[in-house]
């Protein structure tokens, strides 16, 4: 009786060689080379038994904003500019930076003018000792002082007075200017008109670290022309106008 053998129960050597390489596909793979394929397959390569990863070395550096020393490089300058309205101005120096600001007292008589008729008074303006930077400085047209009660019903005296403004400048140590009608010479004036709507037509610099003091005269005047035969309504007011000396600082 022939006996039927499957290409399995064939030995080797008897199968033809392209049934032999078909075998060699169809077969299991041992254990070993499937666990190699998956490391690969994940990033790992094994090598004798151990697995591998691709790596890299990593640095950084780093430098700071500093000034030599240790300490922080980059900081503000600082911006401060103060005032005092008494003579000689060399002392008094402080801030008031909201209106209405310090009363300035002017020359005698400003409280009982008649047509023609001006009075004075004198301010000075320098930046703080620790102010890094300069200053330009613009005095600005007269506002009615906020929190003062005057007697001046429809503002009538406050427009009617006129104002002019001249400025010195001193370095540090000079003497003081007197604020008198002689101050007033070009090209010292820098404003002059109506009280109500004149400020001033420029700038003024200030040094930093109290290099230079401006001195500023105002004059104010109730014009010749108030006596008329309405005057009468002028009689007996009270006004207190109130400047802003606008300060900027310069780079």
């Amino acid at each position: 009786m022939s006996q039927h053998r499957s290409a399995s129960d064939t030995p080797r050597d008897e199968v033809p060689r392209d049934d032999v390489e078909a075998l060699d596909r169809s077969a299991p793979r041992p254990r070993r080379l499937r666990k190699v394929a998956a490391l690969a397959a994940g990033g790992a390569l094994v090598v004798g038994g151990l697995g591998y990863t691709v790596a890299a070395w990593t640095d950084s550096e780093w430098v700071y904003a500093g000034d030599g020393t240790g300490g922080p490089g980059i900081g503000t300058g600082t911006f401060e500019v103060q005032q005092s309205v008494t003579s000689p101005y060399t002392a008094g120096f402080s801030d008031y930076e909201t209106a209405p600001g310090r009363g300035t007292v002017f020359t005698p008589g400003a409280q009982t003018l008649s047509p023609g008729e001006s009075v004075y008074s004198g301010v000075a303006l320098r930046t703080t000792a620790t102010t890094s930077v300069p200053a330009d400085v613009q005095v600005r047209a007269a506002v009615p002082a906020t929190g003062v009660t005057v007697a001046d019903a429809g503002g009538a005296l406050f427009s009617a007075l006129t104002v002019r403004v001249a400025t010195v400048e001193v370095t540090a140590g000079g003497a003081a200017p007197t604020c008198t009608a002689a101050a007033f010479t070009a090209p010292t004036t820098i404003a002059t008109g109506s009280l109500s709507s004149t400020g001033a037509t420029a700038t003024q610099r200030l040094a930093a670290a109290s290099g230079t003091t401006q001195f500023y005269c105002f004059e104010v005047t109730l014009p010749a022309s108030a006596a008329t035969s309405a005057s009468s309504t002028l009689q007996g007011r009270t006004a207190a106008p109130a400047w802003e000396f606008a300060s900027t600082s310069v780079e």
